[in-house]
C-alpha cells in the first residue's frame, strides 16, 4: 500500500508539469523567393536607373519614417524612384504568394523605395509592421539589384524565426531566436510578412563607388488608408 501511495503522488506530479518550464517554441519564418525576376533585360534597364539616382534624390534612410539613427540604420533612400515593371511582375505572382504565406493583399496598394547600401551600411533587426506601427502593410517585399559579378560582401537579409517560450507567453530573449540568411542576388525577389523580424548584414564594399553599391526596392503592399478612402465616398 505504501508503495503504491508513492507512485500515485509520482503521477500526479507529471499531470501537474507535463512541460518543462524552459520550453521554447520555434517556428522557422515562411519566406518565397523567386530568381530571375524580371529576366537579364528589364533587370538591366531597372540597374541602370538605379545607378542613376545620385545626388539629392538620394537621402539618409530612416527608421518608422521620420527618424535618422545612424546607430540603428545605415543607408540612402530614394523615396520617388519608379519601378513600374517590377510592380507589373508582382501583380503577376502575389496570387500564389498569397496563399503560400497566408495573407489577403485585395484592395491593397503598393508603397515602396529604392535603398542604396554602400560600405559598412547595415539595418539593425526590425519589423516593416507592428499594432502601433504601419498597420496597414499587409505584405513585404525586396528585389535585388547590383553590378555582376557582385562587387560587394555581406548585405544578407536575415530572416529570425519565432522563438516564444511556452510557460509565459510572451517573445523569447533575442540569442534564442535562430535565423537564416539570403542572399541579395540579382534579379531576385523576396517576399515575407511585414510582422517577421529581419535585418540587413553590414556590406563590405571596397571600392566604396556608388555604382557598386548593393541596390535594393523594399516595399510593401498596403490595405487602402481609411481616410483617403472616406474622402473618395465624400466625394462621390
Amino acid at each position: 500500500m505504501e508503495q503504491a501511495g508513492a507512485t500515485e503522488e509520482s503521477q500526479a506530479t507529471d499531470r501537474r508539469s507535463p512541460l518543462c518550464t524552459d520550453a521554447i517554441w520555434r517556428l522557422p519564418v515562411t519566406v518565397c523567393r523567386i530568381t530571375q525576376f524580371l529576366g537579364e533585360r528589364t533587370a538591366g534597364a531597372l540597374l541602370e536607373r538605379a545607378i542613376a539616382s545620385t545626388g539629392d534624390a538620394l537621402r539618409p534612410s530612416m527608421i518608422r519614417d521620420h527618424e535618422v539613427v545612424p546607430d540603428f540604420r545605415r543607408s540612402r533612400s530614394h523615396q520617388d524612384f519608379a519601378a513600374p515593371e517590377l510592380i507589373s511582375a508582382i501583380d503577376e505572382v502575389v496570387e500564389a504568394v498569397e496563399h503560400t504565406l497566408g495573407v489577403s493583399c485585395q484592395y491593397t496598394e503598393p508603397d515602396y523605395t529604392l535603398n542604396v547600401h554602400n560600405d559598412g551600411d547595415f539595418y539593425r533587426a526590425h519589423q516593416d509592421s507592428t499594432a502601433e506601427f504601419s498597420p496597414r502593410r499587409q505584405l513585404t517585399f525586396v528585389y535585388y539589384l547590383h553590378r555582376t559579378p557582385r562587387p560587394f560582401g555581406g548585405g544578407e537579409l536575415r530572416m529570425f524565426d519565432a522563438a516564444l517560450p511556452l510557460h509565459t507567453g510572451t517573445t523569447g530573449k533575442w540569442q534564442e531566436h535562430t535565423w537564416r540568411d539570403w542572399e541579395p542576388e540579382h534579379d531576385s525577389i523576396v517576399f515575407f510578412r511585414p510582422t517577421a523580424w529581419h535585418e540587413v548584414r553590414p556590406v563590405s564594399c571596397p571600392s566604396k563607388a556608388h555604382a557598386d553599391s548593393r541596390f535594393a526596392i523594399n516595399g510593401w503592399l498596403c490595405s487602402p488608408d481609411p481616410a483617403n478612402t472616406r474622402t473618395r465616398a465624400t466625394r462621390a
